[in-house]
């Protein structure tokens, strides 16, 4: 689909969206997140689908991905609250350590979404 886009912001934001994903599966496959023993590592699997379910939903037009790649960095954003909240060993590294993780991964999805919204401006934007 970002190849019959002509507009580089947009295959620019597809691209740091898909290896945002790849990167955060590759790390959890890597530690045993989202396949381990923990229940709690199922939220990665809910940030996903939030990211997949908006991008069926916005028909992967550049507004609408842009809107659900912000839900996802939303979703990512959630994760260590709700896994400190039901007291996963998760924190054995220490807060700040998964706050900033999830930080970083969530500001990926952001940077992606930026990128989206930008494809969709009018053509002052387009390169």
């Amino acid at each position: 689909m970002a190849k019959k886009r002509s507009n580089k912001a947009y295959r620019f934001a597809v691209g740091v969206a898909l290896a945002t994903v790849f990167l955060l599966v590759w790390m959890n496959a890597a530690v045993g997140g989202i396949l381990g023993d923990d229940p709690a590592n199922m939220m990665y699997f809910g940030v996903l689908l939030v990211g997949f379910i908006g991008a069926i939903i916005a028909r992967l037009e550049p507004q609408g991905m842009s809107r659900a790649l912000f839900a996802t960095a939303f979703a990512m954003a959630l994760v260590p609250a709700i896994a400190l909240i039901i007291g996963t060993p998760a924190f054995a590294n220490g807060v700040v350590a998964v706050f900033g993780l999830h930080a970083f991964f969530a500001m990926l999805f952001v940077g992606s979404a930026l990128l989206f919204h930008r494809a969709s401006a009018p053509i002052a934007y387009e390169n």
